[in-house]
């Protein structure tokens, strides 16, 4: 007997009307329509506690975020929480009082965490409100989106993602 294939949940996450904090949202949009039968996509502005409600049950999370700009706009990061601890440069900082950071502190002391949580950071440059995004970080996007894929195919396939497709690259 096979056993159930994982259930998996993507969140683009940041307020599209904010400039490159709606990259996020963005790269949901481009994942929804593109996902395998099954995988949910959801997008979230603002309320990062919620993300404690929207993972509960699901055996694999993707976030997509919006970073703060460390010197290359657009470039992106990611992180495996199942492999390395949230790095506190990474500038996820919310301009709420509660953000990604502050969640996952949260869901890991209610021991609360999905079981596989990767995040990717997309370094952005304004957050200006009305703004557009920053080329370099709309660029970034379908990159992202085709990593997503791929590591979403690797789960349903069974394949550890982080050691056969990206070897921890941080980018």
């Amino acid at each position: 007997m096979n056993a159930a294939p994982p259930r998996i949940l993507a969140v683009g996450i940041g307020n599209p009307d904010r400039g490159d904090d709606g990259i996020g949202p963005r790269i949901a949009e481009m994942l929804r329509n593109r996902v395998p039968s099954g995988v949910s996509v959801n997008s979230r502005s603002g309320d990062a506690l919620a993300l404690l409600h929207d993972w509960a049950g699901f055996d694999a999370v993707i976030l997509v975020d919006a970073a703060a700009p460390a010197g290359a706009p657009g470039r992106i990061h990611r992180v495996d929480l199942a492999i390395e601890p949230l790095p506190r440069d990474l500038g996820l900082a919310s301009t709420h009082a509660f953000g990604i950071a502050e969640a996952i502190a949260l869901a890991a002391q209610l021991k609360s965490l999905p079981p596989r949580l990767v995040i990717y950071a997309i370094e952005a440059v304004a957050f200006t409100a009305g703004a557009d995004l920053n080329p370099a970080v709309a660029a970034a996007a379908e990159g992202v989106a085709t990593r997503i894929l791929a590591e979403i195919a690797a789960w349903l396939g069974g394949i550890d993602s982080d050691t056969e497709l990206f070897q921890n690259t941080g980018g």
